[in-house]
C-alpha cells in the first residue's frame, strides 16, 4: 500500500492538540482578540476550552481555521519545513 501523506492540516491532531499549541503561539490573551469566546477571556484553561468548542461548532470552526492559518504561517516561515 502507498503511505501518502494527508494533505489536510487537521489531520491526525486532536483538538486538545490544536488549543495547546494556538495557546503556545498566541496565549490566551492573543487568542480571545483573534476569536472572542470566554473560555478565552475569562475562564482560560484547556480543559474549559475543549468542553467549550466539543459542543460548539461555530467556535471550534473558528479555532480550526486559525490553526491552519498558523501552521501555514509558520510553515512559510520556515522555508517550507514539515
Amino acid at each position: 500500500m502507498n503511505d501518502i501523506k494527508s494533505k489536510d492540516p487537521l489531520h491526525g491532531v486532536t483538538l486538545e492538540q490544536v488549543v495547546t499549541r494556538l495557546q503556545s503561539h498566541f496565549g490566551w490573551d492573543g487568542l480571545a482578540q483573534r476569536i472572542d469566546i470566554n473560555c478565552f477571556k475569562n475562564d482560560q484553561s484547556v480543559k474549559s476550552s475543549l468542553k467549550f468548542l466539543r459542543k460548539t461548532p461555530w467556535a471550534r470552526e473558528k479555532v480550526e481555521k486559525l490553526y491552519v492559518a498558523t501552521v501555514a504561517k509558520d510553515r512559510a516561515t520556515l522555508g517550507g519545513g514539515q
